[in-house]
């Protein structure tokens, strides 16, 4: 499914950032998720996780799903974190903020582990394995 994703804060994305439990097992429960709504999720075959693939084809993640009223069809939300920052267009446009609303993405059910923050970041942003 092709999908316009926006990312921002939660209350609780914020609350445990801003905390310092970024590595936490609640905060990857809060921003390891993609809200879909319940039409989308359908087409979608109800999947327990979804992978969410940005529109070069070269970036993807793969995080839970929830199911809300609070998006509409053909539109995804990660809340803002890695999991969001691994697909999120990187262009700034100059402004040195990329585009956080709106990056076109794909979606597809997955059976793929859904990774940590640390673990993101090693094997993403550090090349590990």
């Amino acid at each position: 499914m092709e999908a316009l994703l926006n990312t921002g804060s939660t209350i609780d994305e914020g609350r445990l950032a801003k905390g310092g439990n970024k590595y936490s097992e609640d905060y990857k429960t809060e921003c390891a998720v993609c809200w879909v709504c319940a039409e989308d999720f359908a087409a979608l075959g109800c999947p327990e996780k979804v992978k969410v693939t940005s529109r070069d084809g070269v970036h993807s993640v793969a995080v839970s799903t929830k199911v809300t009223e609070s998006v509409k069809s053909g539109h995804v939300f990660i809340p803002r974190s890695i999991w969001a920052n691994v697909v999120v267009e990187p262009s700034t446009f100059s402004t040195g903020s990329p585009l956080y609303k709106g990056s076109p993405v794909s979606v597809e059910p997955t059976d793929d582990v859904v990774m940590d923050a640390e673990e993101i970041v090693l094997k993403l942003y550090m090349g590990e394995e």
